[in-house]
């Protein structure tokens, strides 16, 4: 299964419904089951399809536009942004900066891959 259907939503996880959805429709983006353009379905076709509320799917839909991941077209409905995987690209930013500031703190390549290793276990 590809794409959004793929989505699923697990009532008994401590992470909100809404962020389930947020992070599946990232990762899809990120591993290319949903790619630059799709039309997306409505907030309550999803709402349906996954049995949740539409006010915590409209939530889903608000934070991934508001990352860059969707773009909502008006009446034309709501698409996969054109602008690329934004959220690797502001991982990557993220680990640009933080080893820029860990060398500037005086520590060397090495250290820092083990408080990135530390960080990640």
């Amino acid at each position: 299964m590809t794409g959004i259907e793929a989505i699923t939503i697990d009532h008994d996880s401590p992470t909100p419904p809404f962020d389930q959805v947020r992070l599946q429709i990232m990762a899809l983006v990120r591993g290319g089951d949903l790619i630059s353009g799709q039309k997306l379905p409505t907030v309550r076709a999803l709402a349906t399809a996954l049995g949740i509320a539409a006010n915590t799917a409209a939530r889903a839909y608000r934070e991934l536009e508001s990352a860059g991941v969707i773009e909502t077209r008006g009446r034309n409905g709501t698409f996969i942004a054109g602008t690329g995987d934004v959220t690797r690209r502001d991982a990557q930013r993220a680990a640009v900066e933080f080893v820029r500031t860990a060398r500037g703190l005086g520590f060397d390549d090495h250290t820092i891959r083990a408080l990135v290793d530390t960080a990640l276990a």
